[in-house]
């Protein structure tokens, strides 16, 4: 499994609007690629946040996330989400990862 994570911190009051904008860019995602996607919320500090999505190759995120980035809805999308960044952090932390099975 191919992983990405996402880091960053969303104004407090803003959570609402926040997972809205998630929701309908799930909508869209599902539309070309089967992905399963968590939000993860710190208990420390209510404003970071991390989305962890995972695809099921690689290649499979690459060949869809192109066709994904080209739907004008969620260029409008992204607008909106960086409009819910806190100032001064709005910096979006990428990672990609490889997901590994323990041997039993």
């Amino acid at each position: 499994m191919f992983v990405k994570v996402y880091h960053y911190h969303i104004q407090p009051e803003k959570e609402d609007a926040y997972l809205k904008i998630q929701e309908k860019a799930l909508e869209i995602y599902s539309r070309y690629v089967e992905a399963e996607t968590f939000y993860l919320q710190s208990q420390g500090d209510n404003s970071k946040w991390m989305e962890i999505t995972r695809y099921k190759s690689e290649e499979e995120y690459q060949r869809s996330i192109s066709l994904i980035n080209e739907e004008e809805e969620i260029q409008e999308l992204f607008k909106e989400f960086q409009a819910l960044l806190i100032s001064g952090k709005e910096e979006v932390a990428e990672e990609d990862f490889i997901e590994k099975k323990a041997a039993h």
